[in-house]
């Protein structure tokens, strides 16, 4: 049985190597979180995705840039590599389907990515339509793929303004659709004023959000 102080250890470890991109050490102590009997789902969430919000941060701050983010994300799936095959449960795993992108008129896809990692890390089926969406796109997937969840992301103003659109497309179709709106000028008033049911300011908390919208969508 694992001690406290070295699960600690080896999360610390796992965040620290993931903003490292030290993918040998990452998969090191993946295989030794696995040998010494951690969960390995608490293991992924608690140390390889903590490290990738703190990239993320990193990134926002300009102290990173693309390059390191995709080395980072390479130490990332390392880890993933190796605790992935022994998440318990594997029907619990699954916990929904999430439609992603950014919005028309947005190029910037970074903290979609990240939330997207996020969301596959969590055990999601991600629908990723990229960046610079059509907002009928969004429509159509989520009518093709049965997604409970539309996660539309966007980083610049002028383009946030094609979210209301966006939501109301979607709830005239399927009114039963959880939308999440994240992205740098979105708020929690923002997300209320056009009709969201949920807003995030950072991957893990949009994570959260869609969980618990799952929830809210099961009880019906």
């Amino acid at each position: 049985m694992v001690t406290e102080d070295r699960k600690e250890e080896i999360l610390k470890g796992l965040h620290d190597g993931v903003v490292a991109f030290e993918e040998d050490r990452v998969e090191e102590l993946s295989q030794a979180a696995i040998d010494e009997g951690m969960d390995a789902y608490e293991t992924i969430m608690d140390g390889l995705a903590a490290g990738m919000e703190t990239v993320g941060k990193l990134y926002d701050t300009q102290e990173y840039f693309v390059p390191e983010i995709l080395m980072c994300s390479d130490a990332l799936y390392k880890g993933l590599d190796v605790l992935q095959p022994h998440v318990k449960d594997k029907e619990a795993k699954m916990k929904g389907q999430v439609v992603i992108g950014t919005v028309e008129g947005d190029v910037h896809d970074i903290g979609k990515n990240l939330v997207k990692m996020m969301f596959e890390v969590a055990g999601f089926m991600v629908h990723d339509l990229g960046r610079d969406v059509k907002l009928e796109k969004f429509v159509e997937e989520q009518l093709k793929t049965d997604s409970e969840i539309v996660a539309l992301s966007a980083l610049m103003t002028t383009s946030m303004l094609a979210m209301p659109k966006v939501i109301e497309m979607i709830k005239k179709r399927n009114p039963n659709v959880k939308i999440l709106v994240g992205g740098a000028p979105v708020s929690g008033d923002v997300a209320d004023k056009y009709g969201a049911d949920g807003y995030a300011d950072n991957a893990a908390n949009a994570v959260q959000e869609a969980i618990r919208m799952i929830s809210q969508l099961r009880e019906l």
